[in-house]
């Protein structure tokens, strides 16, 4: 019978690649989410019955248990950008992945593979990244021979960060921008797929591994990429740390006096204190060269999914084309 591995979050953007990696190798995949209905479009990633989607709530021992049942590996992506309600970076972050990691070391599961973020750091300034490297301490004390992949900002057709500019751009003639020198190394979300894969099948060492693509950028640099390539000018401006607080504060009230009904979409005084550390590959950490990854190029995928932002859309190389024939 084919090996079964249980991933966690595996319908969310991150996820979904690994599903479709494991499903091609031929694994059994059990997609542990909390809203089952919802990542039904995983199960064309395999044949009939290759793919499941299940409920699990990784709050909870019972339903993190029953999902793991006969698996030979699990897959931890679980992971939130910003806390809402019960969904803490304490709780999903740390408790969460020590609940997968404790539990598996229960049920004698073989390989165990954790999603963290460059950065990850107990003794961080950002709760976020202070909760990944205390997820990390906690998956590695049941998990010994766990490995753990800390991806810098991870870009791709469902991403949050290009995506997300790319909406800005449509929003007037100004960019504005807080920690606009801050340094990141993109890499591409089916590389990270890949190092899971290779992790989960057993083609991988034990350790941590430290994800970026072939280039590092500042902020200002990939939004200056991104703005060439959805055929647009707009005036970038990096704003100060201090002003940008005063935007995460405003956000932040406004999100505690309303109970958490109107969120802070904007930027977080905890988004602000990541911005301060750079997102990229340690020197002599282990990377994708470990692993025999050939990262993509950031401008070869970039283009594939980002047209979407320039002004007319897909017909945008038409258009532009057609200007330059001759009457």
């Amino acid at each position: 019978m084919s090996k079964l591995v249980t991933i966690y979050g595996g319908s969310g953007f991150v996820g979904r690649y690994i599903t479709q990696r494991m499903a091609r190798a031929g694994w059994r995949v059990r997609v542990a989410v909390r809203r089952p209905n919802e990542a039904l479009f995983v199960k064309p990633y395999g044949a009939v019955g290759q793919v499941e989607p299940v409920f699990c709530n990784i709050r909870d021992d019972a339903s993190v248990a029953a999902v793991m049942q006969g698996a030979d590996a699990v897959i931890n992506c679980v992971g939130i950008l910003a806390k809402s309600g019960k969904n803490t970076f304490e709780a999903i972050h740390v408790e969460g992945a020590e609940r997968i990691a404790r539990l598996a070391a229960q049920e004698g599961v073989a390989r165990m593979v954790h999603i963290s973020a460059i950065g990850a750091d107990t003794a961080a300034a950002s709760d976020y990244l202070r909760s990944k490297g205390e997820g990390e301490a906690a998956v590695l004390r049941h998990m010994p021979d766990a490995v753990i992949l800390r991806p810098s900002v991870i870009f791709g057709t469902e991403d949050e960060f290009f995506n997300r500019f790319g909406a800005m751009t449509r929003k007037g003639p100004i960019l504005p921008l807080v920690g606009a020198e801050t340094k990141f190394q993109p890499v591409y979300v089916d590389d990270v797929a890949k190092a899971a894969e290779l992790a989960a099948t057993g083609a991988a060492a034990p350790g941590v591994y430290e994800l970026g693509g072939p280039g590092v950028a500042t902020l200002r640099q990939l939004m200056g990429l991104l703005l060439q390539e959805v055929y647009r000018r707009r005036i970038v401006i990096g704003l100060p740390f201090w002003l940008g607080g005063l935007i995460a504060l405003g956000g932040d009230l406004v999100q505690g006096l309303s109970l958490g009904l109107i969120s802070n979409k904007t930027l977080t005084r905890d988004q602000l204190r990541s911005l301060k550390v750079d997102s990229v590959v340690s020197a002599g950490a282990k990377g994708v060269a470990d692993l025999g990854i050939e990262p993509a190029n950031l401008e070869t995928v970039l283009p594939e999914y980002i047209w979407r932002f320039r002004p007319t859309g897909q017909y945008d190389d038409i258009t532009r084309s057609a200007r330059q024939l001759r009457p």
